[in-house]
């Protein structure tokens, strides 16, 4: 009897193991012993990772963190899956144990990223600050899936030194085991399928002239034109980047302009029959911006291409689409878009492609084209022989982010995938913060104090020139490439570059104590530099006298509100800092203390995907009524830092019963962003909702317009005052 209940037992465990077989490796038990990690995992950021035989909480083997760092570094040891599951929610437990962690934290991580490579959903422990030494843990995160996740990335990380270990993570969706879980079925698309120019786009370009750059233009625009109203190419049968360099050999040989409009108009037939469109409305007569087609009437097009092209438009494609639709939070965002990274210098077919790719989603899409000071529609013809002929990758990437900086969005970025212009500018910093006051380059602080003897300068001595070259020079000859919104904030990105440099030392002319220097001064890494405070571990909240509290937004968290409340409810005036980016958004939780009713402060104006380049208004958000109002004065700071976020909280303030908001023009950058790719691995992004106060006035390019102008002054930074502070305190007692 004993033997056969042993058998049973034995093939029921041999049932169960087979049936809950991995998929995955995320116990950590997998692993060669000639490699440095487990198998599957790999190294995410600078610290050293490897595979830990001695400690494991469970099995054999764990995963180990080594970091001697002490700033603005962080290291992983990630795993990626595809995130081919459905459900609603999603949760990593894991073991951790950590021994010495300093400056910094250690915690598990989970990241859902979408297609395009856009963070969806993210969690890495940080607000939980486990640090120190502490035996081995369970821990535990949870996210909401995404619909539209593409990948999920599951990591063991710290920051600052320290070292940690990782075992047995168990990664579930909607409370089921993800290496037992069925895998869903996704659609297979044409246009996926196609990769005939994978390796090139095999395109020879005639010497560009006028003719010739005139039909390009017009080529770029029908082809935007149909990738976003076509009902074929919206249902993802077609490759359109690939279909553009099928057709471009056979454009370039039309030689009249009713060549020209024949081939387009035989390219157009042979996608497909349009069929009525019995769902397709007209243009709302209260859109705030309609579609912009006057570009049918600037090529001196035959009437058969026009009326073609009428005919697509009036029975355009409805719903989201294969290259545009909405992203987890239910906002418009591009698909299906390939950045093609493994060109780093595309070749001119691919650089013509992004600079199609670019003009039509902002034609389309950009909610503030209006505002920018060209002509958009004259944009295209400009660029096309600038990107055809850039001479090499650092060439092609400034020539785009000229491009970028003529929508004049402080929204836009350039951090990912322009290698080139990182290498120019180089990974070395001075050890001090400067900063454009009064016109002047001024040093306004240092990041490590012991680093100050070295740097020769101090708090309000200004810098005229670098390398020989006067501060004015080096400005006039960089704006262009560093695209903004207003002035204001164009300086403020310059003046975190102006100093930067491939080199370790720079020589600079700067006045000081009213006397001309000249030194030559050591740059440094960022990572060797206190640039960004990342672990900042002191309150938000302060009394600055008995009757003032001061609330910065820069290390805000959600539990801080009601002590805030609390402890300043008695005071005669709070102000609040978002010279920054709030930490935590606040504009209900902590904006209702200031209101004594429901209070509008904002109207947005979003795209119509069923119409592309029609934007409406639509309701904004309301302040909520509190259960208790403060009573006495609410001060704002703001500045040229306070961008998008910020100054959406700004206008949450602005609604409360006694308001001040005080300082600088704002970055005049607000609401969410779309993401753009683009050929080369390019990365960027531009505003894509409109962001106006309830009776549509603009805050986009103007900023938050504070109700009293204070700059900081080149005596103030000297005498090591806050001169924003100081007026705010003055408005509090008056």
């Amino acid at each position: 009897m004993k033997q056969t209940i042993l058998i049973i037992l034995s093939l029921l465990w041999i049932s169960c193991y087979s049936q809950t077989k991995k998929k995955f490796n995320l116990d950590f038990e997998e692993y060669n012993e000639n490699n440095e990690l487990p198998k599957g995992w790999f190294k995410w950021g600078d610290y050293e990772v490897e595979v830990d035989t001695v400690h494991a909480k469970l099995g054999k083997a764990s995963g180990k963190i080594i970091s001697k760092k002490t700033h603005n570094s962080f290291g992983g040891i990630a795993y990626s899956i595809p995130a081919n599951y459905e459900g609603k929610s999603i949760r990593l437990e894991g073991f951790m144990k950590i021994e010495n962690i300093q400056n910094g934290f250690s915690g598990l991580l989970l990241r859902i990223d979408d297609k395009n490579n856009q963070v969806l959903a993210f969690e890495n422990m940080q607000s939980q600050k486990i640090h120190g030494t502490k035996d081995w843990q369970k821990y535990s995160i949870s996210l909401p899936y995404p619909k539209s996740a593409e990948t999920i990335f599951v990591a063991g990380l710290i920051t600052g030194s320290g070292e940690a270990w990782f075992d047995n993570f168990v990664l579930t969706i909607d409370g089921k085991d993800i290496q037992t879980l069925k895998e869903k079925e996704k659609p297979i698309f044409n246009a996926n399928l196609d990769k005939e120019f994978d390796l090139g786009s095999k395109i020879e370009f005639p010497e560009l002239n006028n003719n010739i750059i005139v039909n390009l233009d017009l080529l770029g625009k029908v082809w935007g034109f149909l990738k976003y109203h076509h009902p074929e190419i919206a249902k993802g049968n077609y490759n359109w980047d690939y279909e553009l360099f099928r057709f471009l050999p056979i454009y370039l040989e039309g030689k009249t302009t009713l060549e020209r409009d024949n081939l387009l108009l035989e390219w157009i037939k042979k996608i497909g029959v349009i069929e009525k469109c019995l769902q397709c409305e007209s243009t709302d007569e209260e859109a705030f911006i309609k579609p912009d087609m006057s570009w049918f009437d600037s090529f001196n097009i035959s009437l058969k291409l026009k009326n073609e092209l009428k005919n697509i438009y009036q029975n355009r494609r409805q719903g989201e689409s294969f290259y545009i639709g909405y992203n987890n939070s239910n906002r418009l965002a591009f698909l299906n878009e390939n950045r093609y990274i493994m060109m780093s210098y595309p070749d001119k077919g691919f650089r013509l492609l992004g600079l199609y790719r670019y003009w039509n989603m902002i034609h389309y899409f950009f909610p503030y084209k209006y505002l920018i000071d060209k002509n958009w529609n004259d944009i295209l013809r400009e660029y096309i022989p600038k990107i055809i002929n850039a001479k090499n990758e650092l060439e092609y990437e400034l020539t785009f982010i000229r491009l970028m900086g003529d929508i004049n969005d402080t929204h836009v970025s350039y951090s990912i995938g322009f290698n080139k212009v990182n290498d120019k500018r180089g990974v070395f910093f001075p050890s001090f913060r400067v900063k454009f006051i009064e016109d002047k380059l001024v040093v306004t602080d240092h990041y490590n104090p012991e680093l100050k003897n070295a740097s020769k300068v101090e708090s309000g001595d200004i810098i005229t020139s670098i390398n020989k070259k006067s501060v004015e020079s080096i400005l006039d000859s960089i704006k262009p490439y560093y695209p903004a919104s207003n002035e204001t904030t164009r300086l403020r990105d310059i003046s975190r570059d102006i100093l930067r440099s491939p080199k370790k030392e720079i020589t600079i002319e700067f006045i000081s104590a009213g006397k001309k220097e000249e030194h030559s001064i050591p740059l440094y890494k960022k990572d060797s530099l206190n640039m960004y405070w990342h672990n900042w571990e002191g309150k938000s909240y302060k009394f600055l006298k008995n009757d003032v509290g001061y609330v910065t937004l820069k290390f805000i968290k959600k539990e801080d509100i009601p002590i805030i409340k609390e402890t300043f409810k008695n005071t005669k005036g709070i102000i609040i800092d978002i010279r920054n980016y709030p930490s935590t958004f606040v504009p209900f939780l902590l904006g209702s203390y200031f209101v004594s009713d429901n209070t509008p402060f904002v109207k947005f104006s979003t795209g119509n995907i069923n119409n592309p380049g029609e934007f409406i208004f639509k309701n904004g958000d309301e302040i909520p009524k509190p259960t208790k109002t403060y009573k006495g004065k609410l001060v704002v700071l703001v500045n040229e830092f306070s961008q998008s976020q910020s100054e959406f909280t700004a206008m949450a303030f602005r609604a409360g019963n006694n308001t001040t908001i005080i300082g600088s023009t704002t970055a005049g950058a607000d609401g969410n962003v779309m993401t753009i790719l683009l050929p080369g691995g390019l990365r960027t992004r531009f505003s894509g909702m409109g962001v106006y106060y309830p009776d549509g006035t603009e805050t986009q390019r103007v900023g938050i317009v504070p109700d009293i102008e204070i700059k900081p002054t080149v005596k103030g930074v000297k005498e090591g005052k806050d001169e924003l502070l100081e007026k705010a305190i003055e408005i509090i007692n008056e």
